[in-house]
């Protein structure tokens, strides 16, 4: 098959077009590389720097799918700056809906994320739940997910949304070569405490330590990449035409950010200082999955489920990544 992939350039984007070469599949990123990288697009997948409002320059009758991870993802940048996240994310969604209809191009599995359900009155989280989101960012993802089942109803789009849970760890290919998360700037707690422990910053920020939690602190379920990477290329398998898919993915399993912070203590073997500040604007107190529908209709179950093994992959990735 040949598939585009929007926004390949990214953390998660670029792994899931790893996966798709390594199955046999041609790949083609767009991407224009503002928040991604050039050097994160794997060997083998074509790579054109356009952004994704662009999409119609590229498709044509010749992709049998498309997988958009193309967009902006921070919550607290969205709230301060929300014309760019409505324009990125939901303009962006619009023009590559369009540009697929145009070319015939009849497959899509979206990028969504668990922000859409902002703060949930029951935990875990199914995907029937109220959409609520608190911050601007999942506002622009709901409203995506919002057009793609209009696409679907009008035209008969096959479409899955897969609604990502907080993402970590790294993903070491074939060849050897480690895949992982390295944004700029960066706005990930894994990643930040690394910047701590290995002496880039000099201690970590923690926002709010008032929430309604066991020990005050956001609470989050958390996903290896890899794992997420193998929900998308079951999500293109399970694409039917005239439906839209929605899946929560998930472990299923909440760690505050307290645990998550002593868990990167306790792997990197650092005991770096730690700063307590005021609540980030959109943060959710508690956002755990149900993940039960992903397993039993995609047939999918994270197989690397353990916080030490991801925080793990992920340092071991850093660590490559600055040597």
């Amino acid at each position: 098959m040949k598939y585009l992939v929007t926004g390949g350039a990214g953390y998660i984007g670029s792994i899931v077009a790893t996966m798709l070469l390594e199955e046999g599949h041609d790949v083609v990123v767009l991407d224009d590389c503002s928040t991604g990288a050039a050097e994160r697009v794997p060997a083998g997948a074509a790579l054109v720097r356009r952004p994704v409002q662009e999409a119609a320059e590229v498709l044509d009758g010749s992709f049998d799918g498309v997988l958009h991870f193309a967009g902006l993802i921070a919550a607290g940048e969205s709230m301060e700056r929300p014309d760019i996240y409505w324009e990125a994310n939901t303009s962006g969604t619009f023009a590559l809906l369009d540009a697929m209809r145009e070319a015939g191009v009849r497959t899509l599995v979206f990028s969504s994320t668990a922000a859409v359900y902002g703060n949930p009155t029951e935990v875990p989280i199914k995907e029937e739940a109220a959409k609520a989101p608190t911050s601007t960012y999942g506002a622009t993802k709901l409203s995506s997910d919002m057009a793609i089942a209009s696409e679907v109803t009008a035209y008969g789009l096959a479409a899955v949304s897969l609604r990502y849970f907080n993402v970590v760890g790294a993903y070491q290919d074939r060849s050897g070569v480690w895949h992982g998360e390295n944004h700029q700037p960066e706005t990930h707690i894994i990643p930040i405490a690394f910047d701590a422990a290995s002496g880039a910053r000099e201690s970590f920020g923690l926002f709010g330590e008032d929430y309604p939690t066991p020990d005050g602190t956001c609470v989050r379920d958390y996903i290896h990449v890899a794992d997420l990477a193998d929900a998308h290329l079951l999500a293109l398998k399970a694409a039917e035409t005239g439906e839209h898919k929605i899946y929560n993915l998930g472990n299923g399993n909440g760690f505050s950010n307290k645990e998550v912070v002593a868990t990167v203590k306790r792997v990197t073997g650092v005991d770096f200082p730690v700063d307590i500040g005021p609540r980030r604007p959109g943060d959710p107190a508690e956002l755990v999955a149900s993940s039960e529908r992903a397993k039993t209709e995609l047939g999918w179950k994270p197989s690397r489920d353990s916080l030490d093994r991801m925080v793990a992959d992920a340092w071991e990735y850093y660590q490559h990544a600055r040597s």
